[in-house]
């Protein structure tokens, strides 16, 4: 992947790698554990293991081998309760600066990004193909989108947060398993994107309506709303994902917001770019709108 404020190719520290490839490899134990791992009960029972207090015992080997930085945690290590606790925290207030240009798109999480421009069919990221009704859960209300997908690995900040200020909507959930969202699933076929997810329409003068999904993922135990319905500032927390990595999505019309062209270029090449929650992502164009919403 491309880390954005570098421009420098890194390697990825993948959270026990070596499981990962187990469960999506090829051989009977990878089917079994195909069939059983993705269940959403499992991984519930997962996220509630991290949460007991006898897991605060492994924050600092986590912080250590995933290379985190701890100081920009709001709390010291030693007063997280669990490792669960630890892995929802909050950071510093300064930790994340948010463009407030209003004519700006920011990322709504720290995370690793795909970005994709005029999308009228199926969005091709990492050897699968995903329909955006199928992700949606409904019709797409674009004729075409832009479409910027951040995929969050268990070292990153683990709160996401409004890209644009705007009016929340209610949240709907969709139902499915819980695959892991990593490219090594993903190459493996896995059906990541009809995990179970929710999917909230923020209204925005400048950007129209602007559709957020949040993906859940292999042992994530829950996505937990910390915002409610109604006026929401850019850059305000939305919620937060408990144990595991996942995915934020951000759908929006490509007649009123164009990703930024690194994002685009680096996309094209298959690779993801590193970026951070409040940093700039794209910008607000004025063209004839090709909207067909029916919102």
């Amino acid at each position: 992947m491309v880390d954005r404020a570098s421009g420098a190719l890194v390697a990825e520290r993948v959270f026990g790698e070596a499981a990962l490839r187990r469960i999506y490899g090829a051989g009977l134990a990878g089917v079994v554990l195909r069939r059983v791992l993705p269940h959403p009960l499992v991984s519930a029972l997962y996220g509630r293991l991290q949460r007991l207090a006898l897991s605060r015992h492994r924050i600092d080997r986590f912080v250590a081998d995933l290379g985190i930085d701890a100081n920009e945690a709001e709390l010291p290590l030693s007063r997280y309760r669990s490792l669960d606790a630890f892995f929802a925290r909050r950071l510093r207030p300064d930790a994340r600066p948010v463009d407030q240009a209003p004519e700006h798109l920011c990322a709504p999480a720290d995370g690793r990004a795909l970005a994709f421009h005029d999308v009228a069919g199926p969005l091709p990221i990492k050897g699968r193909r995903v329909e955006l009704a199928d992700l949606l859960g409904e019709p797409s209300p674009f004729a075409r989108a832009a479409v910027l997908v951040v995929r969050l690995a268990p070292a990153d900040y683990h709160r996401f947060h409004a890209p644009c200020a705007g009016t929340l909507s209610t949240t709907r959930t969709l139902g499915g398993p819980l695959h892991s969202v990593h490219p090594i699933a993903l190459a493996a076929g896995a059906p990541a994107f009809a995990n179970r997810r929710q999917v909230t329409c923020l209204s925005a003068s400048a950007f129209g309506a602007v559709m957020l999904v949040e993906v859940g993922a292999l042992l994530v135990g829950a996505i937990e709303r910390t915002r409610a319905p109604g006026p929401v500032d850019k850059g305000e927390e939305l919620g937060t994902f408990h144990f595991g990595g996942s995915t934020v999505v951000v759908v929006a019309d490509a007649a009123r917001l164009t990703l930024d062209q690194d994002l685009l270029d680096n996309s094209e090449r298959g690779l993801e770019t590193l970026v951070r929650m409040g940093t700039r992502v794209g910008r607000h164009v004025d063209r004839p709108t090709g909207e067909v919403s029916r919102r």
